[in-house]
């Protein structure tokens, strides 16, 4: 394995822990926390830098299922830490209670690239 494929392998697997612990942890708490902010953006980093990487070595975006939904991903990841960062700085107690159930769709969405890459690394090595 490359140095640069492992340390985008371990970007993108920092990228679910993060954003995993970020979502469920909010879930489980019923709202919205500042910590909960840092870890969706940490996660976003994660993904981010991750995803540059191999798409460098792939030498483009595949217009695939993995493809498509890893840059929808990353969007919704963008859009949802922005929106988050915008719900804590105006206090807005409506939104900080019921936020979770837009983490818990862009999680979701997040986890077909993640899953159908792994896959597909593993039957590339089959």
């Amino acid at each position: 394995m490359s140095a640069l494929l492992l340390i985008s392998v371990i970007a993108i697997s920092s990228a679910l822990v993060f954003y995993t612990i970020g979502v469920w942890s909010e879930k489980f708490v019923g709202r919205l926390k500042a910590w909960h902010l840092a870890l969706f953006w940490l996660g976003l980093i994660c993904d981010t830098t991750g995803t540059t990487l191999m798409g460098d070595m792939a030498g483009r975006l595949q217009l695939n299922l993995h493809g498509l939904t890893g840059a929808l991903a990353i969007v919704l990841m963008l859009g949802h830490a922005l929106w988050a960062s915008l719900v804590l700085a105006r206090n807005d107690q409506k939104a900080i209670q019921v936020f979770h159930n837009f983490s818990l769709f862009v999680w979701l969405v997040w986890l077909v690239p993640y899953l159908t890459g792994m896959a597909g690394a593993m039957l590339a090595r089959a």
